[in-house]
């Protein structure tokens, strides 16, 4: 994919906290690209680093190291008035529809704030009748324009988010588990929602989740981290059909089987998980990995291309041993 088609591009983003035992790398030189229209997945288990890095590229955390290019500029080196004008391009959907609200506004006040804070429309009655827009797009009746967020449901509070994070025109969404929190009737509603918005507006999602059975369906690629590493990427279908790093591997054979017979052979991992306060210059998965050999305590295997649009940071492929 050339560069022009990219959207977004990521490289070597690091964010690390300090801590009384030292420095903990909460997301460690990830890189990845997002193709404009694309959704990118990040699946792990939680503290692996996903949320972190969806924050990292929003400056909603200031990162430590890297570069985060959109449209080839760096997010990163932006000065502040800078950084609040490319906002309006960059928008963020939060995991739980309730705290992310604030109960004081009501959601037709919480829709048109971004409009207000940009100066985007200065005529009040035209800002209402676009925060009126926003909510037939999102699909919330008008009768709610001046209900408050304790007064809806969680699919309502969460297309309320949608409708704030779509006011700007964004061209990029961090999608940080947004359906995590609701049921399983309503998460189906949303995901369906975002995808008919993306198609509308040729949106460009990085989709952060933990559920491997609706980022397959709703992503074009998927990126898996592991302790603040990307340790294996590729598109939705190559990543299920034929994973090639054994974490992923045991990731997919949790997924729960509809079926009484052909449930699939469930990899459990054992071992104790490694510490990310300082890690060591090794693979960060050894500690639970059935397959570890001496190299993969030795040095920190890097993520290469193992197949075409595939790639892993394992020792088990020969290509990774380009990081020792």
């Amino acid at each position: 994919m050339s560069n022009s088609e990219n959207l977004l591009e990521v490289v070597g983003l690091k964010k690390y906290f300090k801590t009384p035992k030292g420095m903990l790398h909460a997301v460690d030189d990830v890189s990845f690209t997002i193709g404009k229209g694309k959704t990118l997945g990040v699946v792990g288990e939680s503290g692996c680093g996903k949320s972190t890095t969806g924050r990292a590229i929003l400056r909603l955390l200031e990162p430590t190291g890297g570069k985060v290019l959109f449209e080839g500029e760096d997010v990163a080196r932006l000065n502040t008035n800078a950084l609040r004008k490319k906002r309006k391009e960059m928008q963020i959907i939060f995991q739980d529809p309730f705290s992310s609200l604030n109960p004081r506004k009501t959601i037709s006040q919480t829709i048109e704030e971004p409009l207000v804070l940009h100066g985007m429309i200065p005529d009040k009655k035209k800002r209402q009748q676009r925060v009126a827009e926003l909510m037939d797009t999102v699909g919330l009746a008008r009768r709610l324009y001046n209900t408050y967020p304790h007064e809806l449901d969680g699919g309502r509070r969460q297309r309320v988010g949608i409708a704030r994070a779509l006011a700007v025109d964004p061209k990029f969404i961090v999608c940080d588990e947004p359906v995590s929190a609701l049921d399983v009737s309503i998460q189906a509603q949303i995901l369906n929602l975002m995808k008919n918005l993306q198609k509308e507006f040729g949106l460009t999602y990085l989709f952060i989740t933990h559920d491997l059975s609706v980022v397959y369906h709703f992503s074009d690629d998927i990126a898996v981290m592991y302790l603040g590493k990307l340790i294996e990427k590729a598109s939705a279908d190559d990543l299920f059909a034929a994973p090639k790093h054994p974490y992923t591997k045991a990731l997919l054979s949790a997924i729960p089987v509809p079926s009484l017979h052909d449930r699939g052979e469930r990899i459990i991992m054992k071992g104790e998980i490694t510490s990310p306060i300082n890690p060591k210059p090794a693979c960060r998965f050894e500690g639970r990995c059935p397959s570890a050999m001496d190299c993969c305590r030795a040095a920190e295997p890097k993520l290469v291309e193992v197949a075409p649009g595939h790639a892993t940071a394992c020792f088990l492929h020969s290509d990774a041993r380009q990081g020792e």
